[in-house]
């Protein structure tokens, strides 16, 4: 329990810095794959396809998972945590910071569309 509420502390602060790295990277077709529901959150960390993407918008997820990979091993090893594990506890945080109409994917490995209730993470998310 202790280790989890460590990754989440970590996680949180990764997250800060994660997300203006992120925001950075969005562009409006990024912007556009996410809102039309074609691309999604995943709880281990990473985007998904919600859909067979073309071969513009693989090549974009392909780029930010990289991207992110990158950046959870680094926040890992600072941290003394595996790098699966803080990619989990981003992705738990990412699925809750979905907007409403956004994809994202439940335990169950269902897409699913936030709607203005609270979305389905899987029972270890902090």
């Amino acid at each position: 329990m202790r280790k989890i509420i460590m990754i989440t502390a970590i996680a949180a602060m990764g997250v800060m810095t994660f997300a203006s790295t992120a925001q950075a990277q969005r562009n409006p077709a990024y912007q556009a794959a996410r809102s039309q529901g074609l691309i999604g959150e995943k709880p281990d960390g990473y985007l998904g396809f919600v859909t067979t993407p073309s071969a513009e918008i693989k090549a974009m997820v392909d780029d930010i998972n990289i991207k992110r990979k990158a950046f959870y091993i680094k926040k890992a090893g600072e941290n003394n945590v595996t790098p699966q594990e803080f990619a989990f506890t981003t992705g738990c945080d990412a699925i809750s910071r979905t907007a409403q109409g956004e994809k994202y994917q439940s335990p169950d490995g269902v897409w699913r569309t936030r709607t203005s209730e609270a979305p389905m993470r899987d029972a270890r998310c902090p």
